[in-house]
């Protein structure tokens, strides 16, 4: 190989590692300094689209990724708390705030790309304050996005006078849809659409490619990033799916149209060249900006199409877990007492619900390890630690009021009754990780043994199933069998825990099978006692 070829390879290679780590510690340091609450941004700023986009925005400035603002979005719809339609406009807001590097890119400060990182390297070395830190890795990646553009820039300057590459161009200016799929296989290829139009800024920089060639390869850019959302909705929900494919039809759509109108907007891109005195860098970012502002403001009015739309390419009936409470209202905590009551337990009652479901779930993976009902019990287990929150907030806010001696008493059971609750979700989660061990380290269970972990769960689901429908009804009945089921559990346990150590000194099971087998048990044992202890504030005792 050539020595020069080969340097050059190694300086463009080299410079878009430094670039990428660049933007990878910039993100972080931004991301840090400003109290890493990227989630409670977008949980809370996402009440209508107008407000999801400006979070998009904010969010993806912050992260330096409009991808990981999307994959963040697509985790949030497929854990409950946000709907699609919300979810839409973070994501126009994404692709926005993603434009934000380009124009960084666009002010010339490549000269100064050691001193700033000098800068940072002295915040991260020299300062043990945590602030100091993260606004120093900041800094530092910053820097290192610039030393990295000077390398990528040295190794691409030679490319003008290269015929191969000349003619590529050429083509790719006779035909745009080229250059489309150019930018998003290169896209897919670095996974980051800033580092795949800093590289375009470079080429245009050095006379490499004509402006007309250039634009379709920056639509493909924008499509090209949409595939890690895409990977990230796998084995994901319905929903979740859904927001991933919304960012690939929002580009596409937009690439559509402004292929179409491609002249015009080549010819509006010079205009702002000439009358805004623009380096070739920064005609980039206006370019990246422009399509990407216009192709929100054109579809924005159309979320709730966009929203039919990908429901009807991914239909099916959405496993969607709610995250959020649905009847805490804060209005009555003030107004009445006992209605606030009443709605703290409507919310206690559905967060029992989610409790059994979390444990039918993970009997259904324990019975056929098929991974989505593990995933379905992560998120109800979720779901519980979020709601003990949100009920436990609620009811304190509560205790401040004036009761009545029985609704001090009733408020006093949802409390402990909380707390039960969540603690099942915490067992079946355990149990989980078991059987994760169980599979990853393809531990065998004997024929008994499996039959009477079913006979066990059976029993345990049954008995908090009716624990909760005995808070419900405050029915005393109901209550009293909670009771004696939990002493079948009790015994349960005992008597299988006797046959499994008989099978292991017999050599019917191992070692590992005998901890699986009995760490099971003993979860499924505790969450009975979590059951009578709902059951006893039924009874009063």
């Amino acid at each position: 190989m050539d020595i020069d070829v080969q340097q050059l390879i190694f300086e463009f290679v080299g410079g878009l590692g430094i670039f990428l780590l660049g933007i990878k510690f910039m993100g972080e340091g931004l991301q840090k300094s400003a109290g890493d609450r990227l989630r409670n941004i977008l949980d809370k700023t996402t009440s209508n689209p107008f407000l999801g986009v400006l979070a998009g925005i904010v969010v993806t400035i912050l992260i330096q990724s409009s991808s990981g603002t999307t994959v963040l979005t697509v985790g949030l719809v497929n854990a409950g708390f946000m709907t699609l339609r919300q979810a839409i406009g973070v994501i126009m807001g994404a692709n926005i705030g993603t434009t934000v590097t380009a124009f960084i890119i666009g002010i010339d400060l490549e000269a100064y790309a050691l001193p700033i990182i000098a800068v940072g390297c002295f915040l991260l070395f020299f300062f043990k304050n945590q602030k100091f830190q993260n606004v120093g890795q900041a800094i530092f990646g910053f820097g290192a996005l610039f030393l990295g553009l000077r390398f990528m820039g040295d190794a691409m300057a030679p490319l003008e006078g290269v015929q191969a590459f000349h003619e590529l161009t050429l083509s790719m200016s006779e035909n745009p849809i080229l250059g489309v799929v150019i930018g998003t296989v290169f896209t897919v290829v670095v996974q980051s659409s800033s580092a795949t139009i800093g590289i375009l800024q470079g080429l245009f920089s050095e006379g490499a490619i004509e402006l007309k060639a250039a634009v379709p390869v920056l639509f493909g850019d924008n499509i090209g990033t949409t595939i890690t959302a895409v990977f990230a909705s796998i084995g994901t929900s319905i929903a979740a799916k859904r927001a991933a494919f919304v960012h690939v039809i929002f580009n596409l759509v937009g690439t559509t149209v402004f292929l179409i109108l491609l002249g015009a907007f080549t010819q509006y891109v010079l205009y702002l060249q000439s009358s805004l005195n623009l380096n070739p860098e920064m005609t980039i970012a206006f370019a990246h900006g422009s399509f990407n502002l216009v192709n929100t403001l054109v579809q924005f009015p159309f979320i709730a199409g966009l929203a039919w739309l990908v429901t009807k390419i991914i239909p099916g009936e959405d496993t969607i877990v709610e995250y959020k409470p649905k009847h805490l209202d804060p209005i009555f905590i003030q107004q009445s007492s006992s209605l606030a009551l009443n709605q703290a337990k409507a919310e206690v009652i559905h967060m029992g619900e989610y409790a059994y479901k979390g444990l039918e779930e993970t009997h259904l993976y324990l019975t056929t390890q098929n991974q989505k009902h593990s995933e379905m019990a992560m998120q109800l287990e979720g779901a519980l630690n979020n709601l003990d929150r949100k009920i436990t907030d609620y009811l304190v806010e509560l205790s401040g009021e004036s009761m009545s001696e029985l609704e001090s008493a009733t408020h006093t059971a949802l409390i402990d009754s909380v707390r039960d609750i969540e603690r099942v979700g915490d067992h079946f989660e355990n149990i989980l990780e078991l059987i994760d061990y169980k599979i990853s380290n393809k531990v065998y269970l004997t024929e008994q043994a499996e039959e009477d972990l079913n006979n066990m769960f059976d029993l345990t689901i049954l008995t908090i199933k009716q624990a909760v429908e005995a808070l419900d009804k405050m029915d005393r009945e109901e209550a009293l069998a909670v009771v004696q089921k939990e002493d079948q559990i009790d015994k349960m346990e005992r008597t299988y825990r006797k046959k499994h150590i008989i099978r292991m000194n017999e050599g019917l099971c191992s070692g590992s099978a005998g901890i699986v087998f009995v760490d099971i048990i003993s979860n499924l044992e505790r969450i009975g006692d979590h059951a009578v202890n709902i059951a006893e504030e039924v009874l009063g005792e």
